[in-house]
């Protein structure tokens, strides 16, 4: 992260860069303090120039007074990585020649930065003291992490995604826009690289771990190695995939046909990896995983997806929600998934079977057999966050947040 400080010509430079060194300070490490002060377009390439060599990604534009219209919207032409604006508040010496006027520049920052067709994050109050002002870096840094992020990121889809499933055939050309990748093959490619792992050596220490998670009263030991040497295909197909991208994520068939050439339900394998950051959405659902992803960015934690699955029964809303929450009924949904979400996230996290698929699949075996490797269990209560972005049909991004 790195922050400039620009100047106006009729104010003193001064004023700026003794309120940028003041951000500094109130900020801690972790912030490169640009020696150059911006008051004409030459400075504007200079300073980028310095951060650049600097090794910065992220950068602050501090309108220590009220600021060079041209030359700091300039920045933002100049740099690449994640950029944002915000001003100095009066306050901090003398109001007569000391005084900056940076609200109103930042007024003219953001009509100027709009006119050169700029998006850049603004805080919602981009004026303050120095500590509100290093609190207002912090804020932008999860963003930074997404944005980072999927402009190094790489998704790989196996396909084709799934007959009836519309809502995640979404046209693909919106996630170019944003700066990730997709890499799409066929769920046979899939099979081949699961097969080329039989008998891997690694498959034995995979499914210790496995058994550590899922501890000794796992009644479906008999899929592990199954699963484990499906975790380990898709370990590979990253390493050996990813190219020029840093960071991964999966969107990948899982039924029907997954359980009768496969032998699993790959659920618990999709959990375990996206507990490590790298997710995992079924039913190629390339948005879901995207989601995840950006989920897992900004909040440094383990994430799931979830479908607005069913309405809430009348006899569980009067016995466990009326009067204890102010929710109607018909504002209450149940969240389910076929068993993706990681045991971390779950109160009593256990190995199952897919119902629905050994009525379809198996229904004449007594015990479940293909259809073994769900991750059961129920959220763990707490806040949460509800995250969804999408392409519509006509190829235009909507997002959904509560």
């Amino acid at each position: 992260m790195g922050i400039i400080a620009v100047s106006r010509g009729c104010f003193p430079i001064s004023l700026a860069e003794k309120r940028r060194a003041n951000v500094v300070k109130a900020y801690g490490e972790g912030l490169y303090e640009c020696p150059v002060g911006v008051v004409t377009e030459q400075d504007a390439k200079n300073a980028v120039e310095d951060i650049k060599a600097a090794g910065v990604n992220a950068l602050c534009v501090f309108l220590g007074n009220f600021g060079p219209e041209t030359p700091e919207t300039m920045i933002a032409d100049l740099f690449d990585g994640a950029i944002m604006y915000t001003s100095a508040a009066e306050g901090d010496g003398d109001l007569h020649d000391g005084r900056g006027d940076a609200y109103c520049g930042m007024l003219n920052a953001s009509y100027n930065l709009g006119l050169r067709g700029k998006r850049v994050y603004i805080p919602e109050s981009p004026c303050g003291t120095a500590e509100e002002v290093a609190r207002q870096i912090r804020g932008f840094l999860p963003v930074v992490a997404a944005l980072v992020g999927m402009k190094h990121l790489k998704i790989f889809a196996f396909g084709p995604r799934p007959n009836d499933f519309l809502a995640c055939n979404a046209p693909i050309k919106a996630l170019y826009d944003l700066g990730a990748a997709v890499e799409e093959h066929s769920e046979l490619d899939l099979l081949v690289a699961y097969n080329k792992h039989r008998d891997d050596p690694r498959i034995p220490a995979k499914m210790k771990e496995m058994r550590e998670e899922l501890g000794g009263e796992n009644q479906y030991t008999g899929v592990l190695p199954r699963l484990a040497q499906y975790e380990l295909t898709l370990e590979d197909w990253m390493g050996e995939h990813l190219g020029c991208a840093k960071y991964a994520a999966f969107a990948n068939k899982c039924w029907p046909a997954f359980q009768t050439e496969f032998g699993f339900v790959p659920c618990y394998v999709n959990s375990r990896l996206t507990g490590r950051g790298i997710p995992v959405s079924c039913e190629v659902d390339i948005y879901g995983a995207l989601s995840e992803y950006i989920g897992i960015c900004v909040s440094g934690a383990p994430v799931t997806l979830l479908d607005i699955n069913n309405s809430v029964p009348a006899e569980i809303f009067d016995g466990e929600i009326q009067g204890k929450y102010p929710f109607r009924q018909n504002e209450t949904f149940m969240g389910f998934h076929c068993g993706n979400t990681c045991a971390s996230l779950l109160k009593n996290p256990h190995m199952g079977y897919r119902l629905i698929m050994k009525r379809d699949l198996e229904p004449d075996l007594p015990e479940p057999d293909i259809t073994r490797g769900t991750m059961e269990g129920d959220l763990k209560a707490g806040k949460i966050t509800f995250f969804r972005l999408q392409s519509t049909a006509a190829t235009a991004l909507r997002a959904y947040v509560a």
